[in-house]
């Protein structure tokens, strides 16, 4: 991905004008579908006045068929730019769900281990992949509609105002109410999408806490206890997951009912247009076209009312990101320091009143290989990482001359290599695991890490 100077991925406008070529065939395609969409109401009008006609003898079959051929011909052309458009409002999305989640993941694998499992796992994999796809899909309507739908309600509109403005207006006084509705529907929808994501992540967290440390909890007897917190996590995951879905898909349908009581006028004051007792003159094809345009229309408009729906649900996903959203810092290659001594003077580490150890001494040679031992839970753990200064310590630990709390996290990265308790193995050969794909010898790695010797005495070796 190049870098632009002027993108700001903390924008939602940024990512739009990155893909504009995409945005302008789904312009030009959509205008080309919505505009052609007229056809059918007046195809349609035109159809229904010609079968009356036959029945009345003055039109021939003939004429029908050449109607049902221009039909069929202007049909093909309308899909044929759906195609293109729909074709290229999915590769708008794709392409911003691909920068979205490239940005995301580059900024999460900056931080430090300390403040992304302070955040937690379930948290950061609902952002990652759940609140990046809510944005993108709310991105992808809000193109859909404004270049397709907003054209087609023009088009609609324009076309009842010139057959009889009077009913025209009349029949469209319940459209904007529905967008009235939707308007004071926001704010429960926000709410109960944001209690959505909340719960969802408690669950992801839940669910690699349970299948992580299933062991260990049957070891100490509280298998129980987790099994009824993560029970609880998923009713409340299935609450608010009803609750949203009601917000989400039980609106739209009212919208649709609401827009559609103009039908009533239309019939009435229709047929008196039929009749030559209305405010307009009209045979069976406008009174056809009038109706069949006035539905569409209606159909388009609680798509719209819809679409506020998934832009706010949009906005809730956006607000959980966008912290995370900003570019990436560009990182120099690691400068990897000559080996010098470890020093340790009295050093002590503590979580909270309590101290983990302390008065811990000693320095370590270039070469030296140090083991700690000792029962569950006395500190070994603890004092690997505090020489990653995720936490202050006490006392004092030196590489060289230098104190591990003096250095930046780069610094460290080059300085301290730390595996901890959740190595990421895969279920495959130890070269595969050491090499991840890679065409190279692997002994050498196995050297550096003292495991050489205990792997070339495997059955198998590598």
């Amino acid at each position: 991905m190049k870098k632009d100077k002027t993108f700001r991925p903390d924008r939602v406008l940024s990512y739009f004008k990155a893909e504009w070529l995409p945005l302008a065939f789904v312009t030009l395609s959509g205008l080309v579908y919505n505009i052609g969409l007229l056809a059918t109401p007046w195809f349609e009008g035109r159809l229904a006045q010609c079968l009356a006609d036959i029945l009345g003898g003055s039109e021939t079959a003939a004429k029908m068929a050449m109607l049902v051929l221009a039909y069929i011909v202007v049909t093909l052309a309308v899909q044929a730019a759906r195609f293109i458009k729909r074709f290229y409002v999915r590769r708008f999305a794709n392409n911003i769900n691909r920068r979205m989640k490239g940005i995301l993941y580059a900024n999460l694998v900056r931080q430090s281990r300390a403040a992304l499992e302070k955040e937690g796992a379930g948290e950061l994999m609902t952002k990652a992949i759940s609140d990046v796809d809510d944005c993108v899909e709310g991105m992808r309507k809000f193109t859909t509609e404004i270049f397709d739908t907003g054209v087609a309600l023009v088009g609609y509109a324009v076309m009842l105002l010139v057959y009889d403005w009077r009913l025209a207006l009349l029949s469209l006084l319940f459209t904007p109410f529905s967008y009235m509705c939707a308007a004071w529907m926001k704010k429960p929808v926000q709410r109960a999408g944001a209690a959505y994501k909340k719960a969802a992540s408690a669950l992801s967290a839940a669910t690699l806490d349970r299948a992580r440390n299933a062991v260990t909890y049957r070891i100490y007897g509280c298998e129980d206890a987790r099994v009824e917190k993560y029970e609880e996590a998923l009713n409340t995951y299935e609450k608010t997951a009803v609750r949203n879905n009601v917000w989400q898909s039980a609106l739209p349908p009212l919208y649709l009912a609401a827009s559609e009581a103009g039908v009533l006028f239309i019939l009435w004051f229709g047929a008196k247009n039929v009749l030559g007792s209305g405010w307009s003159t009209w045979d069976i094809a406008a009174f056809t076209t009038f109706l069949s345009c006035f539905t569409k229309l209606v159909v388009k408009s609680s798509k719209v009312a819809k679409l506020f729906n998934s832009v706010q649900k949009a906005e809730v996903s956006w607000k959980r990101i966008k912290p995370l959203m900003k570019q990436p810092e560009q990182l120099e290659a690691l400068n990897i320091p000559a080996a010098q001594d470890v020093t340790l003077e009295n050093l002590s580490f503590s979580y909270g009143e309590g101290p983990i150890f302390s008065g811990l001494s000693l320095t370590a040679h270039p070469g030296d290989i140090i083991g700690i031992t000792g029962p569950v839970a006395c500190g070994k753990s603890t004092f690997g990482r505090v020489f990653l200064c995720e936490a202050p310590y006490g006392g004092s630990a030196k590489f060289g001359k230098t104190e591990f709390a003096a250095l930046t996290p780069r610094q460290i990265s080059a300085t301290v290599g730390y595996l901890g308790h959740d190595p990421e193995l895969s279920a495959d050969t130890v070269q595969n695991n050491v090499l991840c794909g890679s065409e190279q010898d692997a002994m050498p790695w196995l050297v550096a890490a003292a495991l050489d010797g205990e792997v070339l005495a495997m059955e198998n070796g590598v």
